[in-house]
C-alpha cells in the first residue's frame, strides 16, 4: 500500500505520496533522480508499485540494478520536425484502424502534449532590420502545409497544443513558461502535488534538469507509446555523481563549464546512465548556468544532467514571472519530500567524478565534435590536421583557410541564459565604440530561444549594439544550430569553388559535426555568445583569440579580446537593468496570438484527408498493423558497413536538400522548385523523400568498397552500384534480408526517429554496432530492428566485409531477452565461415514485446483494438466504409 499524506500550503490541502515515510532512512542515500522515480512509481504503477519500490531501494546495495521500473511522465514535449513524423504515424494508424472497422478516435493522447514550432526557421536574411519578418514569411511560405497538418492535430486530438512560429525554442519555452517544477494534478476529486516530469522528442530535453525537473529525450516512437498510455519502462539506472567544487573564475562563463563537463564525461561510458550534480560548487551556479550544462547531456552521452531544487531554482521561477504562491508551493513540497538540495550531502552514486570549477578556462570545442574541448586560443592547432592536405592561403582581403563563414549566436544551449546574451551585447558595445565590424564574408545572426530576449536586450540598450556589429535578431528558433543556416556568403562560396579554401563556423550551439551547420562546412567551433562575436570581428580562427589582435580601430590601434571582454560586475549591472519578470508572460502571449497562425485553415475530422499530390505528407507504409517480427534466424547481406561516430545527421540529414541527388529529382519530378527544396527536416512527413536522403552526407564511407559514393551500396548479386533505396528494393524483390554494420557511438546526436525509420525502410532486420547511442538504440527497437553490440575484437574495420559476404544471425524470438548473447556467423563469398557472439542491446521486457510485435506501432494498434474489442462486439460500419475509401485512395504499401 502506497503511503500518502496531506499537506496544507497557503490554506489549501493537497495529497502527496509520502516519500520520507515510504523510503525511511534510505531516502537521504538515494540520488534525487531516484527519489523522483520512486515517487512516480508509488503513485502510478498500481499493483506493480511494491516491486518497483523494492527495486529502487535495493539499488542502494551496490549502485546498480538489472530490475525494471515503469516511469509515467506528467507530460510530453515535441517540436515541429519530430511531431510531424509522429502525427503522420498517428494519422496512418487512425486510417489503419478505420480500414479495420474500428473507431479511429480511440487513438488519442492520454496526457498533455506541447509542440514548439522551432526547427523550420532558416537564416535566409541577416544583417537587415527586417530580417526577422522576412525569415518568418519564408518559414510560413515553405511550411504552410505542414503547419496546417499540425493544426489538424490540435483540432482532433485531445490535450494536444501547438505553440506557433515565433514562440521560441522548445527547451527555452519549457524553462521559461511550461515547467512548473512541482505541479498540481486533479485525480478522482483529489488535488495531488507531484514533481513535474516529462519526456521530450529531442535529445536536449534534459535542459530542464537545470531547474530540478526530471525529463529526458526519447525518440518519437517511444513518445507515441507514452501518448497512448504505455509507461516508459527503464532499468533502474546507474547514476553517475559529478561533484562540483569551488567557483568559476572571473571571465569564465557557463559555456566554458559545459564544454569542460562534456569533455570529461565523454571519457566514460554513459550509455543508458543518468548524471546528477552535487557538492558545494553547485550552489555557486545560477539556474541559467545549470541549464547550459544540462543542455549538453546528449553531447556527454547520458540520459540526464540533473541539478536538484534549491534557492537558485526559486530565484529563477521568480525572475521568469511565476507567482509567489507557486514558488512557495515548490519550496515547501521539495523540503517536505526530501527533494531539496543540500550542498553538504553525498548520496550513493554508481560512480563519482570531481570537477574543480576554479580550473575551468575560457574554451571552445571543435572543429568536428562537441567533446573535443580546447583552450579558446588553440584554434590554429586544432584546425591544422584538416588543412594538411590543402594549399596554404595567402594573406589577402579575401577569405582563406580558417575564415569564419558563419558566426551565429544560436541554440537553446546558450541563448536561454540571459547572462550569456548580455555578455555578448556588452562585448558588441565595446567593439562598436572602437569602430570594429566583421569582414564582409562573415554571415552573422542572433536567434534567441525566447521572444523575451528582445525585450531585455532592448531594455539594457544592448540590442542596438549587437545590431551594429551584424548580430540583429533573425528569428526565434534553432536556425544555424540544426543546419537551417541558409546560404553561405557569396565570397565564401566563390573562394571554396575557386581556391578550395576550408572555412569554418563559430556558433553558440551544441553540435559541430561536419556538415551539420551547413552541408559545405566541415569545420565548426562551439563557443559562448561573446566569443562568437569576437571571432566574427576577427573574421578567422587563424590566431590566438585570447592574445592576438582581433581588429584595428580607424586610428590604427590594435584591439585585443581583453579590451572587449566584459567584467562580471559589468554583466551584473547590465542584467539588473535588463531583467523584468513581467516580460515573460506578455512576450509569449504576443507570440501565441500570431495572426498568421490563426488564419491557417485545417480540417477537423477524425481521419486526416491524405492528398496524393502532396510532397510533404504521405501515408507511411509502417503506420499499420505490420507483418510480424523481424527477429529470427536468417542470412543477410551487409547493406552498409560504417566506421565510428556515425551520427543521426549522417544517417538522416536535417539541413538543406541539395539541388542534385535522388531526393531532389524525386521532388522536382513532382513540381517542386529545384532552387528551393526546403530542408530535409521539413520533409519528414514524406517517407519517399526521406528515404532518398539516407546516408548521403559526404563524410559517410561505406566500407564494403572504397569506391562507393555516399548514399550508395553495391548490390551483391549484380555488382551494380545502386542508391541505397534502389538496392533495398532489389533485395526485397529477391526475398533477401539485409543488415547494417557500424562502429562506436552509432546514432549519436539528435533524437530524430527518422534515422531508425529510414534504416527500417531499407529493410534492415538488425544493426550490428560496436556501441549505440541510447535514443537511437531505442528508436531501432521501436521500428522492430534488433540492435546488436559487436564484441570488442570485431570492429567493422576488422571484419573486412565485402560484397557477396553474408551475415547469419540467430535471434530466435522465443529466446531473446535483455542483454542476451546472439550467435553471429560471417559467411564469406570465398566459402569460409567466422563465428562470434554479439549481445542484444535490449534493456527491458517491454522492448522484447516491441520487437516480437514488429515495432511500437503494431503493438499500439493491437492494444487499441484489443481494448475496443472488449467494449464492443461488432465493428463500426461508419468507419469501415471510411476506411475502405482511404484504402482505395491511398495505398498503405506505396503511399500513392
Amino acid at each position: 500500500m502506497t503511503q500518502t499524506a496531506d499537506m496544507t500550503i497557503t490554506g489549501r490541502c493537497y495529497r502527496i505520496v509520502d516519500l520520507p515515510a515510504s523510503a525511511g532512512s534510505d531516502l537521504d542515500r538515494l540520488p534525487h533522480i531516484l527519489r523522483i522515480m520512486l515517487e512516480n512509481a508509488l503513485r502510478t504503477a498500481g499493483d506493480d508499485a511494491p516491486r518497483a519500490k523494492a527495486a529502487i531501494l535495493n539499488w542502494l546495495d551496490n549502485g546498480r540494478s538489472q530490475e525494471e521500473i515503469p516511469f509515467l511522465p506528467g507530460r510530453v514535449m515535441m517540436h515541429d520536425t519530430t511531431c510531424g513524423p509522429a502525427l503522420v504515424d498517428i494519422a496512418g494508424m487512425r486510417a489503419s484502424l478505420a480500414e479495420a472497422g474500428y473507431d479511429p478516435r480511440r487513438l488519442n493522447p492520454v496526457l498533455p502534449v506541447d509542440v514548439s514550432t522551432d526547427h523550420s526557421l532558416g537564416v535566409d536574411v541577416f544583417g537587415s532590420p527586417d530580417a526577422l519578418r522576412r525569415n518568418m514569411e519564408r518559414e510560413y511560405g515553405r511550411n504552410a502545409e505542414r503547419y496546417r497538418f499540425m493544426k489538424w492535430a490540435t483540432r482532433t486530438l485531445d490535450q494536444f497544443r501547438v505553440h506557433p512560429p515565433g514562440t521560441g525554442i522548445m527547451h527555452t519555452l519549457n524553462l521559461e513558461r511550461l515547467a512548473t517544477v512541482v505541479t498540481i494534478v486533479e485525480q478522482d476529486g483529489v488535488s495531488w502535488v507531484v514533481p513535474d516530469t516529462l519526456i521530450g522528442t529531442d535529445s536536449h530535453t534534459p535542459m530542464i534538469n537545470g531547474i530540478g525537473v526530471l525529463g529526458w529525450g526519447v525518440g518519437g516512437l517511444e513518445a507515441e507509446s507514452v501518448f497512448f498510455g504505455m509507461p516508459a519502462m527503464i532499468r533502474v539506472p546507474d547514476i553517475v555523481g559529478v561533484r562540483l567544487t569551488g567557483r568559476l573564475r572571473q571571465g569564465v562563463l557557463a559555456t566554458d563549464l559545459a564544454l569542460t563537463v562534456t569533455e570529461r564525461l565523454r571519457r566514460i561510458d554513459l550509455a543508458d546512465r543518468f548524471v546528477e550534480f552535487f557538492g558545494e560548487g553547485v550552489s555557486t551556479l545560477s539556474a541559467g548556468d545549470r541549464a547550459v550544462i544540462a543542455n549538453m547531456t546528449p553531447e556527454f552521452g547520458a540520459n540526464s544532467g540533473f541539478f536538484p531544487i534549491d534557492d537558485q531554482t526559486l530565484r529563477y521561477l521568480r525572475e521568469t514571472g511565476r507567482s509567489a504562491e507557486h514558488v512557495r508551493l515548490v519550496e515547501e513540497y521539495a523540503r517536505r519530500q526530501g527533494l531539496w538540495f543540500d550542498p553538504e550531502a553525498a548520496p550513493r552514486f554508481t560512480d563519482t567524478i570531481e570537477i574543480a570549477l576554479g580550473e575551468v578556462e575560457v574554451s571552445l570545442a571543435g572543429p568536428r565534435r562537441p567533446q573535443d574541448r580546447i583552450p579558446a586560443g588553440r584554434t590554429v592547432e586544432a584546425l591544422a590536421p584538416m588543412l594538411a592536405s590543402r594549399p596554404a592561403s595567402e594573406a589577402t582581403e579575401q577569405p582563406g583557410n580558417g575564415s569564419v563563414a558563419i558566426a551565429a549566436i544560436t541554440s537553446c544551449t546558450n541563448t536561454s541564459d540571459p547572462r550569456l546574451l548580455v555578455a555578448a551585447g556588452l562585448l558588441a558595445r565595446k567593439a562598436r565604440a572602437f569602430g570594429l565590424a566583421p569582414p564582409a564574408w562573415v554571415k552573422t545572426s542572433l536567434a534567441p530561444g525566447s521572444p523575451t530576449a528582445e525585450r531585455y536586450l532592448r531594455r539594457a540598450g544592448l540590442l542596438e549594439d549587437l545590431e551594429a556589429v551584424g548580430f540583429g535578431i533573425v528569428g526565434y528558433g534553432c536556425t544555424t544550430c540544426i543546419g537551417n543556416s541558409g546560404p553561405l556568403p557569396a565570397m565564401i562560396e566563390q573562394a571554396m569553388a575557386e581556391r578550395g579554401i576550408l572555412p569554418v563556423a563559430v556558433l553558440s550551439g551544441n553540435r559541430n559535426f561536419p556538415g551539420r551547420v551547413h552541408p559545405q562546412l566541415e569545420a565548426g567551433f562551439l563557443a559562448s555568445p561573446p566569443l562568437v562575436v569576437a571571432f566574427a570581428l576577427a573574421g578567422d580562427v587563424n590566431r590566438d583569440i585570447l592574445a592576438d589582435p582581433i581588429g584595428i580601430t580607424p586610428s590604427g590601434r590594435a584591439i585585443r579580446l581583453a579590451d572587449l571582454w566584459p567584467t562580471g560586475d559589468e554583466v551584473d549591472a547590465a542584467l539588473a537593468l535588463a531583467m523584468n519578470a513581467d516580460d515573460y508572460g506578455p512576450s509569449y502571449d504576443e507570440a501565441e496570438a500570431s495572426q498568421t497562425w490563426r488564419m491557417l485553415d485545417a480540417p477537423a475530422t477524425p481521419l486526416f484527408p491524405w492528398d496524393p499530390s502532396s510532397t510533404y505528407i504521405r501515408r507511411p507504409p509502417f503506420a499499420s498493423f505490420g507483418k510480424g517480427t523481424l527477429l529470427g534466424t536468417y542470412a543477410a547481406h551487409p547493406l552498409l558497413v560504417l566506421g565510428d561516430d556515425i551520427t543521426t545527421d549522417h544517417i538522416s540529414p536535417a539541413g538543406q536538400i541539395p539541388q542534385t541527388g535522388e531526393a531532389a529529382e524525386y521532388l522536382v519530378e513532382r513540381g517542386e522548385n529545384r532552387r528551393d527544396l526546403n530542408v530535409f527536416a521539413s520533409r519528414r512527413g514524406n517517407w519517399e523523400a526521406m528515404i532518398r536522403g539516407l546516408f548521403t552526407n559526404k563524410n559517410v564511407r561505406n566500407l564494403l568498397d572504397a569506391q562507393i559514393a555516399p548514399g550508395f551500396t553495391i548490390h551483391a548479386g549484380s555488382g551494380e552500384h545502386l542508391p541505397l533505396f534502389r538496392a533495398a528494393e532489389r533485395y526485397a524483390s529477391e526475398g533477401a534480408s539485409v543488415v547494417v554494420v557500424a562502429g562506436e557511438r552509432y546514432g549519436m546526436g539528435s533524437s530524430r526517429d527518422w534515422a531508425a525509420k529510414g534504416v527500417a525502410l531499407l529493410g534492415a532486420r538488425a544493426v550490428l554496432a560496436s556501441s549505440f547511442e541510447r535514443i537511437h538504440r531505442s528508436n531501432l527497437i521501436g521500428m522492430g530492428v534488433l540492435p546488436l553490440r559487436l564484441p570488442g575484437d570485431r570492429h567493422p574495420t576488422q571484419l573486412h566485409l565485402r560484397p557477396g559476404d553474408s551475415i547469419v544471425i540467430d535471434a530466435d524470438p522465443a529466446g531473446i531477452s535483455p542483454r542476451c548473447p546472439v550467435p553471429v556467423t560471417i559467411r564469406r563469398a570465398s566459402g569460409e565461415d567466422e563465428t562470434f557472439v554479439a549481445v542484444a542491446a535490449i534493456e527491458t521486457r517491454l522492448e522484447i514485446e516491441i520487437l516480437r510485435s514488429g515495432g511500437i506501432i503494431p503493438l499500439i494498434l493491437h492494444r487499441v483494438t484489443n481494448a475496443e474489442a472488449t467494449s464492443r462486439e461488432t465493428r463500426d460500419p461508419e468507419f469501415t466504409e471510411a476506411g475502405e475509401r482511404i484504402r482505395r485512395a491511398v495505398s498503405p504499401t506505396t503511399g500513392r
